[in-house]
């Protein structure tokens, strides 16, 4: 990634307070994103995410709070004074303006000479590969074209910041792909902050540096994607981005962080397993994850027997190519999904039984 210009910050947010309707729908919120990062504001539908971008924006108003462009602070400064770009879910195309139009409006509205408009306008529209286009009216489009119009007209302007909300979501899958493409491509050259919004875990592990999972108007977790899928802080995070066995578990005593436990599934052998490294665990109920790549299955057979390994039987199975995606249950009834790869991969059917090993490296004890 090219070296961010030291006249794009990063962001830095300090005890944000959001309301809608009397009730805070953000409360307290902190996060530092980076210069010239691109981070992702992931979460489901009403988790606030989307306010969080609107708040950053300046569309919407903080009534408590800080949020600073590097130094400057930025709480109080309508949108059009906060020099971002951003780039919305529907395009926001004006529909009878040209492409070239469409993409110049920024640099109009910033009184750019007509010999400099030119220019960037048709250096915009090459980079996200328009050049053809643009006299194009939006209508003339695809949606991915129109979403590549967008970008471009977002980024000409040369923001400080990036802001993109859910601009994949109105996108068939292989162009989602293509565009995604486009954007990692364009962040990554323009070293410029950016913020983008999805409820698409398989995008924002993609695309970003960083991640924030966002959970009732709190960020439930921060971390690269590695750390996110890896490494989840709670039961929340690891049923959100990528699947996850969550299995109910009881701790008998207190578990600091990072120190291993035995945990007894019922009618199984107890799996020695680390609590997660972000905190420690109370006695009680908590939650074992494992995720189904990282479990080990294999046929029952005497003539090799493994007392480390569960007992299970295979309840279903789907045959996906380079790999087969199994269902079994334990003993004590509890279902878990496996994923085998590899040579053989498919040689289970249902009902045979199996023998199930959990990874202590990836296995996790979690809060609920």
């Amino acid at each position: 990634m090219n070296s961010p210009s030291p006249a794009r910050p990063g962001i830095h947010i300090e005890a944000l307070t959001v309301d809608y309707g009397g009730a805070a729908v953000i409360d307290g919120l902190h996060l530092d994103i980076e210069r010239g990062s691109f981070f992702t504001l992931l979460g489901p539908s009403g988790c606030g995410k989307t306010t969080l971008l609107r708040t950053i924006a300046g569309f919407v108003a903080a009534r408590a709070g800080c949020i600073r462009f590097g130094e400057r602070d930025v709480t109080r400064v309508p949108p059009h004074l906060r020099d971002i770009g951003m780039v919305f879910q529907d395009y926001a195309l004006f529909p009878d303006k040209t492409v070239s139009d469409n993409v110049a409006y920024g640099l109009r509205a910033r009184r750019v000479d007509a010999e400099n408009l030119r220019r960037r306008v048709g250096e915009a529209l090459e980079r996200v590969g328009l050049s053809a286009l643009g006299e194009r009216l939006p209508a003339a489009l695809s949606g991915g074209q129109r979403q590549r119009v967008a970008l471009a007209r977002a980024l000409v302007i040369q923001p400080q910041v990036l802001l993109m909300d859910e601009p994949l979501s109105n996108l068939d899958a292989k162009l989602r792909l293509q565009v995604r493409q486009t954007i990692a491509e364009l962040q990554a050259e323009a070293g410029i902050t950016t913020v983008f919004v999805t409820h698409d875990q398989d995008e924002a592990l993609a695309l970003s540096h960083r991640i924030g999972v966002m959970n009732r108007g709190r960020l439930e977790q921060v971390g690269t994607p590695a750390e996110i899928y890896r490494r989840p802080a709670t039961g929340y995070v690891a049923d959100f981005v990528g699947a996850a066995n969550l299995l109910p578990v009881t701790l008998s005593s207190a578990v600091a962080a990072g120190e291993r436990t035995s945990v007894a599934l019922g009618g199984a052998q107890p799996v020695a397993v680390p609590a997660q490294a972000v905190s420690a665990l109370p006695a009680g109920a908590a939650l074992l994850m494992a995720r189904p790549e990282t479990l080990a299955l294999r046929p029952d057979t005497s003539d090799a027997p493994d007392s480390a390994a569960v007992s299970v039987r295979v309840l279903r199975r789907q045959y996906l190519g380079e790999k087969t995606s199994y269902r079994v249950q334990l003993p004590g009834g509890e279902q878990l999904q496996v994923d085998r790869h590899g040579p053989g991969h498919d040689a289970l059917q249902v009902g045979d039984p199996g023998r199930l090993r959990f990874d202590p490296a990836s296995t996790l004890v979690l809060a609920p």
